[in-house]
């Protein structure tokens, strides 16, 4: 398992392409639509604005490591990496678990970035900062434990593409990510409350109020846990008919 994530975090290393999804891009779309939503508004309105849209976008944006660790998957099956270790005694939990750690460490240092990069540019509160982290950790498995099941299931590169854009950007929309959740229809409001995108996205933003407490804190990491457990056990299920489209 060791050997794998070594080398996982080796290619994510040299992948330029890498960067620009998880920090590029997701910069220049928070400075973009916080300029264009900020105005003609007042200060409070504008504080309210960028308190909503650096957490969200962050959420957002940690979804599109799922293109690279399908991409990743994908290459290993057709170049007959994943064969040779299917040959060998290991476990496929251990070839999962190697291929997941270096996606942990990616998202979990995107997202500190992205939230340092909010707290430099725009000042935004970090008042509880240890709850951040734990947020961060629980969102950090979650999204990439539904990315390992989605890297699992997916046959092709373009299908993980267009899934994943689904996934974040839908969730973004229905998650109350990229609008006030109040300001949506009530069955849309239902529908919101059964997205990880929702929990995180409250927590963050009461987390860096300095309003969230320990109950809503438990409630939300163990709903990010679920999320991120759903997709292991998944991708643990999906990996057969995976090794059997595998190239030896």
């Amino acid at each position: 398992m060791n050997a794998i994530t070594k080398l996982e975090m080796k290619k994510n290393l040299q992948d330029r392409g890498l960067i620009f999804w998880t920090l590029i891009l997701p910069i220049v779309f928070t400075v973009l639509f916080i300029a264009v939503f900020t105005s003609g508004t007042g200060e409070t309105e504008s504080r309210q604005v960028v308190l909503s849209i650096v957490p969200g976008y962050t959420i957002m944006f940690v979804f599109f490591i799922m293109i690279s660790m399908t991409e990743s998957f994908i290459k290993d099956g057709n170049t007959g990496m994943v064969a040779r270790v299917a040959s060998t005694p290991s476990q496929p939990y251990l070839f999962l678990l190697g291929k997941w750690l270096p996606y942990m460490y990616i998202v979990m240092m995107q997202i500190v970035i992205l939230l340092l990069f909010g707290k430099v540019v725009y000042d935004i509160p970090l008042e509880q900062p240890v709850y951040l982290l734990i947020l961060s950790v629980f969102l950090t498995f979650m999204v990439t434990g539904l990315g390992l099941a989605l890297a699992v299931a997916v046959k092709t590169n373009n299908m993980g593409i267009a899934l994943t854009q689904v996934i974040a950007l839908g969730g973004a929309v229905l998650g109350g990510l990229w609008m006030p959740v109040d300001m949506m229809p009530d069955i849309l409001q239902t529908i919101s409350a059964l997205l990880p995108q929702y929990w995180a996205h409250q927590a963050f933003q009461d987390a860096m109020a300095g309003t969230i407490g320990y109950a809503d804190l438990l409630q939300t990491s163990l709903i990010l846990l679920g999320f991120g457990l759903a997709g292991f056990i998944l991708a643990l299920l999906c990996y057969p008919n995976f090794l059997k489209r595998a190239k030896g």
